[in-house]
């Protein structure tokens, strides 16, 4: 039995998901299981090729629904679930109890790991560190900024790792090791090592780039990285430079996309009243109500500069 695993590629959550997935199919469904993984990444033209679905069965964690007839799993946690309305109306059109999502939860690790308990009775204590973390990290329920950009615990470190590396290997030789290592052992291989120290210099950096770049107006936090390979920043630096604002605008492009990152202070000092998943789905994006992410075509910095500052400037409203 051959699985193919589709998760959100340098996700904690998203790594944490495949990890936790696999671990429960060969559990409780299916114990000869082999798995592949395809890490998946948010783009303009988002389509999933039939080639994607190569597996005996195959799964989509952490990541967007599709419609191909060859997906048998499907968990995610995000308000924006759906490529489209069509994508939408086929999913409640099919129902099936292997394909659920719920915006409720804070990590799609803690989703499937509740619906493996609930429907198939299985457990893995040995992953509860797992699901905890995934659910910080993803949630965004750190005690404090320091906390987030500090890297002080295994997991974030990893979350580094995870988030800066090169390439899908990696990452999918991370999800190996979560099914049956503990975090801190993971960070302490001598391969992960040799990937974390250069990512935590660049961090150090990013830190001190942002810090030059970003200016706060009206409790928006908004700066630039055209010119700068730092997509992969630790999103809650703004916060840690600007305890006082409430959200971040954010333009960053890639070799993929040019990205516009939309997020809240989870420590602002008045509650965030906008749903940024809905925000960004009116340009084509989307997320959770207090994250969330545009992608345009690479090369479309001017475009990207427009959108953000008509964003900024609802969020100040």
């Amino acid at each position: 039995m051959r699985v193919r695993v589709l998760y959100h590629d340098h996700c904690f959550d998203g790594a944490a998901s495949a990890a936790f997935f696999s671990r429960f199919i060969r559990g409780a469904v299916h114990p000869d299981a082999e798995f592949a993984y395809t890490g998946m990444a948010h783009r303009a033209s988002q389509i999933f090729e039939d080639s994607l679905f190569d597996g005996d069965e195959n799964a989509i964690v952490d990541f967007k629904y599709s419609n191909n007839g060859r997906l048998t799993w499907w968990f995610d946690h995000h308000q924006s679930a759906f490529l489209s309305a069509d994508d939408a109306r086929h999913f409640e059109a099919h129902p099936s109890e292997r394909k659920m999502f719920d915006p409720s939860y804070k990590s799609c690790t803690s989703y499937i790991c509740a619906i493996a308990k609930q429907r198939w009775n299985y457990v893995a204590p040995d992953l509860a560190d797992l699901v905890h973390w995934a659910t910080i990290i993803d949630g965004a329920q750190y005690p404090d900024p320091r906390t987030a950009v500090e890297l002080g615990a295994p997991a974030m470190k990893l979350t580094l790792v995870i988030e800066g590396s090169k390439g899908s290997g990696t990452v999918q030789q991370i999800i190996g090791y979560m099914q049956r290592m503990p975090l801190a052992r993971i960070i302490e291989q001598p391969e992960i090592q040799d990937i974390y120290r250069p990512l935590h210099e660049r961090h150090l950096k990013s830190l001190k780039i942002i810090e030059d770049r970003a200016s706060e107006s009206g409790g928006v936090i908004t700066f630039d990285l055209t010119g700068y390979d730092l997509e992969g920043y630790n999103k809650f630096i703004p916060y840690y430079l600007y305890p006082d604002g409430v959200y971040t605008v954010a333009v960053s492009p890639s070799s993929f996309r040019t990205k516009i990152s939309v997020g809240s202070n989870p420590w602002a000092p008045v509650e965030p009243r906008h749903n940024l998943a809905t925000i960004c789905e009116r340009y084509g994006g989307g997320g959770h109500a207090r994250v969330g992410a545009i992608s345009l075509e690479p090369g479309q910095v001017d475009e990207a500069r427009r959108v953000a500052a008509e964003i900024a400037a609802e969020l100040r409203n």
